[in-house]
This record gives C-alpha cells, sequence and structure tokens, in this order.
C-alpha cells in the first residue's frame, strides 16, 4: 500500500492554495515524462477548490485529459450533473482542448440509463488506454490515472461508493453504476474502488466541521467507510482544514500548516 499522509491547514483557504500547488507541480512532473496528464475529477466543493489553478502560469492546459470518477445520470446541463459544475467553474476557464474532456455519454445521461452509461464510460476509458493515453497498472491491467482529486461525503462515501452499498465489492469492472444512491440523484454511474486504488497519486480533499467524523474513521480504517479503503499506487495525501481534522490525534500523522 502507499503511504498516507495528511496536510492539516488553518484554514480552507490555506488548503486550496496547496490543493492547487501540489496538482501543479504533478502536471509539471507527467508532463515532462510523458508530454500528458491524466487527471480525474469528482463533484462537489472541489471544484471550487481548484480555482487556484486558473491563473497558474506553469500548468500546460493541452497535454491535460480531463475524466470524472464519478457522475449523476442526467442531461450534461442538469444543475445535478459533475461535468456541468466542472465545466462552469473550471473547464470553461482554462485552455484545455475539448477533445482531451470526457464526460459521460450526452445521449445516455439524458435518458437517465445507468447501466449502460457505465459500461460506455468503460468503454471510452479502453479506448483511451488503446491509444496511450492512459495506462495500465502493472499487475492487474486496470487504467492507472496520474491523479485523482477525491472528495467525501459525512457518511463516508467516496466517488459513489457507499457504506453498505455492493458497489465497492467490484472486483472485475473499470466502472459500475448505481440506481438507488444513498445520497440523491438515486442514479449514477462510479469508477470501481479497483481503479481508484490503480492511480499514481490520490488526493482526498476534505473541509468543515461536519466531515470531522468521517475524517476519522476514514484514516482509522473503520470498517464499513468507503474512504478508509483508499489507497494509491505512489501516495495518498488527505488535504484538511482544521475543522475536518478536529477529531484526529494531534500527534502521529496529523499536523497543522
Amino acid at each position: 500500500m502507499a503511504p498516507v499522509k495528511t496536510r492539516v491547514f488553518k484554514s480552507k483557504d490555506e488548503m486550496t492554495v496547496e490543493l492547487a500547488k501540489y496538482t501543479a507541480d504533478l502536471s509539471s512532473k507527467f508532463c515532462k515524462e510523458r508530454e500528458k496528464f491524466t487527471v480525474v475529477l469528482s463533484g462537489g466543493d472541489l471544484i471550487s477548490w481548484l480555482s487556484n489553478l486558473i491563473e497558474e502560469p506553469s500548468i500546460e492546459w493541452s497535454k491535460w485529459y480531463i475524466f470524472w470518477v464519478d457522475e449523476r445520470v442526467c442531461a450534461w446541463d442538469n444543475d445535478d450533473s459533475n461535468y456541468k459544475l466542472a465545466y462552469d467553474r473550471f473547464l470553461s476557464k482554462v485552455p484545455i482542448p475539448a477533445e482531451n474532456i470526457f464526460a459521460i455519454d450526452k445521449g445516455l445521461g439524458a435518458e437517465g440509463n445507468a447501466e449502460l452509461a457505465a459500461e460506455r464510460y468503460e468503454e471510452c476509458l479502453k479506448d483511451k488506454v488503446n491509444k496511450g493515453i492512459i495506462r495500465t497498472y502493472k499487475s492487474s491491467g486496470f487504467p492507472q490515472f496520474d491523479l485523482q482529486l477525491l472528495g467525501m461525503g459525512p457518511d463516508g462515501h467516496m466517488a459513489s461508493l457507499f457504506p453498505g452499498h455492493d458497489e465497492i465489492k467490484e472486483k472485475v469492472k473499470w466502472v459500475t453504476f448505481i440506481n438507488d444512491s444513498s445520497k440523491p440523484p438515486s442514479k449514477r454511474i462510479t469508477f470501481t474502488l479497483p481503479v481508484i486504488n490503480c492511480a499514481s497519486y490520490n488526493v482526498m480533499a476534505v473541509c468543515d466541521k461536519e466531515q470531522a467524523d468521517s475524517t476519522a474513521a476514514a484514516l482509522n480504517h473503520t470498517k464499513g467507510i468507503p474512504a478508509g479503503q483508499l489507497t494509491a499506487d505512489v501516495e495518498v495525501v488527505w488535504f484538511l482544514d482544521q475543522a475536518a481534522a478536529s477529531k484526529l490525534p494531534q500527534h502521529g500523522w496529523c499536523s497543522v500548516l
């Protein structure tokens, strides 16, 4: 398992600045090594926290390739759409080529066909593997993204892998679907846990006091907490503000910057 690091910041603003710096540094690393940078986004507050990247002069946006760890099965212009959120607040403000952005199938999303949308997104990932855009993990053959930027719900879910749901047990598929999400909207597609954990670098960014219990439970690997199963090939880093970290011990893994 990759080492799990926690970085705790005095404020959300300080956290977002360092999250942007961490992402920019990895962008430079992979663009230099591979001439491309595969980035997986999630939804929620994370997108707003990436705003510090928009004016970052060092980023080679033309080499970025964007994917989603999970998506609500809805139209692209629906307010529930992770694609819409990312486009409105981030992607429309940076010059990533449109052909480098891989959202849920537009028609299937609008139709609400979660099962077929998951199959189609997995086909998309396999196509990008075949074209050499996405690497594969050395032992399993699962796709290996350079960086995944993840968030966590108060119940400890990550992506659309929820406590008590069987999707987290999937070991074969790359992308699966859910029709009865614990959090609305009910229909979603999501990367499976093996795919999430094959990423080179996984970032879990969490803020606010309502997340404190689930943060402590996940970092203690409490049974049944999906985020507690997060690992990576190279490194996992939890970016936390003091409120989210307030239930962690004040020693060992936890340091305030």
